[in-house]
């Protein structure tokens, strides 16, 4: 394959992928009462509470719909807007107690499906193809490819 070809079948692999794993998502999430899109804002911001540009940057969507989905979650007491010490403007973004349940309502099908992946693929593939898309990932970050 021509670097061209390999470029574009990457490409096109990741958008199949990301298709398959948002439908899991969506899947995953319907019985906590969430979204595949409020998972992934309320996980965003677990390990720590993140304004808005912070999260899209993170999740590599646009902070215009991260808005409007955080500001769903407010709305629903599953995420609650905090003083940013650093912006005075930019909140910033935590899951609150309602939305950690939430969230771990998941986790039990999560697991059931991280189990099949690893079964059907093997743990050290599985492992390996993981690091590989994390490198794919950070050297499209440092090439800036999408300015």
């Amino acid at each position: 394959m021509t670097e061209q070809e390999l470029f574009s079948t990457a490409a096109i692999t990741s958008f199949a992928l990301n298709g398959r794993f948002l439908a899991v998502a969506e899947k995953l999430a319907a019985p906590a009462g969430l979204t595949a899109a409020w998972w992934q804002v309320l996980g965003a911001v677990l390990p720590e509470p993140l304004p808005v540009a912070g999260i899209a940057r993170a999740m590599g969507i646009t902070r215009q719909s991260v808005q409007r989905i955080a500001d769903l979650l407010v709305g629903k007491g599953l995420a609650e807007y905090r003083e940013n010490p650093a912006h005075r403007r930019a909140k910033l973004v935590a899951v609150t107690d309602e939305g950690l349940a939430a969230v771990r309502r998941i986790s039990p099908q999560h697991a059931q499906v991280a189990h099949r992946l690893a079964a059907e693929l093997g743990a050290e593939r599985f492992a390996e193809i993981v690091a590989a898309l994390t490198e794919l990932a950070a050297t499209m970050d440092r090439l800036e490819l999408d300015s």
